[in-house]
């Protein structure tokens, strides 16, 4: 996976990268010969510079890419069952997500920070191909339960 070094604006980013390329082909292979890819955050520029991209990222671009190649689910985990209607009640998750009622949380207030990029990269994953998005818990991924992003 190649990237680039995210441009200096108003803020520096350091060595942060966006992403710019992804294998398909190459991971299509590995995964045809039953060998599991292992890919982390970091990435290149292809001169030499490794790069902090965000894991997130990282997993909506493979999935994008590899689209072309298999149907794919893309699943973000993180310490949550789910997108939630309330931060303070883990039971609230919102079963089923389309981009209005993103956009609706949003100005509501009850989606913002760091759900907001995540989810994002999901309607953009589904845009690009990518079958079916959701957001849910490690230990909650064969379960049905989550958030299920719809277009």
């Amino acid at each position: 996976m190649s990237s680039e070094k995210r441009a200096v604006t108003a803020v520096d980013y350091g060595f942060v990268g966006d992403v710019k390329e992804v294998n398909a082909e190459l991971l299509a292979d590995l995964i045809a010969k039953n060998i599991v890819p292992i890919l982390t955050p970091l990435t290149h520029d292809g001169r030499g510079n490794l790069l902090n991209t965000n894991a997130d990222t990282i997993a909506g671009e493979t999935a994008k890419a590899l689209s072309a190649h298999f149907e794919v689910t893309l699943i973000y985990c993180f310490e949550k069952k789910g997108v939630l209607m309330n931060e303070n009640d883990d039971e609230s998750v919102i079963a089923e997500l389309n981009h209005d009622l993103f956009q609706k949380y949003i100005e509501q207030g009850i989606i913002q920070g760091g759900m907001i990029p995540k989810l994002e990269n999901s309607f953009e994953a589904l845009r690009a191909g990518v079958k079916q998005v959701i957001i849910t818990r490690a230990d909650q991924i064969n379960s049905g339960n989550g958030t299920k992003i719809m277009c």
